[in-house]
């Protein structure tokens, strides 16, 4: 090892009791049958319950991933009201909901809402106490249903389409002409709202 130039002189601890500073992984399989037990536990102590909660199915974020379908945080309120179930209803039968949330296309509402009925469908609700059911609570028919823990699957991202003829319209349609358009319209509204109301006042000018 050599000393050149006006550097700081290299003191290296070889000798460090390295040893007792080593962390070692040997509880990694005792830590594993510990966690296993523990999720045991937990499913046994929530009933029959699902063993995860009910969240609403949305889109990934920005273009490169919208295409996927994930669970979001929780259910809007407006989805709620279309679904008839109300806010503190949904807590109380493992619905999350998120009052933060807003629903911004059609299409996506109308999934989580369709969502929410196919789960109220199947969903049953134990009374407390069996010989004093409350309002809301399953029928004793229902309660003889066989139960299921399993929540509900998000649906398909991109429903397969059967292979079809692609029609005269469709290739006629200029798709990018058509996008460039309506952002123009878009972009140029508030002028051309200016301009005709200019062009309105003018003309009351004149005939006065």
């Amino acid at each position: 090892m050599g000393f050149r130039h006006n550097n700081v002189l290299p003191a290296n601890h070889f000798r460090k009791d390295w040893q007792r500073r080593v962390r070692t992984w040997f509880d990694q399989p005792g830590r594993k049958l510990r966690r296993r037990t523990a999720r045991k536990t937990k499913a046994a102590a929530l009933g029959v319950r699902p063993l995860s909660l009910l969240r609403p199915a949305v889109r990934a974020q920005t273009v490169r991933y919208n295409r996927k379908v994930r669970e979001g945080r929780g259910f809007t309120l407006a989805e709620l009201k279309e679904a008839g179930i109300g806010k503190k209803e949904a807590r109380g039968v493992g619905i999350v909901v998120d009052h933060r949330r807003r629903n911004l296309s059609e299409e996506g509402k109308k999934l989580n809402v369709e969502r929410l009925t196919a789960y109220k469908a199947r969903l049953i609700v134990f009374p407390r106490k069996a010989s004093k059911p409350k309002k809301g609570d399953s029928s004793a028919e229902e309660l003889k249903a066989s139960t299921t823990r399993a929540t509900l699957a998000l649906p398909e991202s991109l429903p397969a389409e059967a292979p079809r003829k692609i029609t005269t319209e469709e290739r006629e349609f200029e798709a990018y002409r058509t996008l460039r358009n309506s952002r123009a319209l878009a972009k140029t509204e508030g002028a051309r709202k200016v301009r005709a109301a200019k062009k309105e006042e003018e003309e009351a000018a004149k005939k006065k």
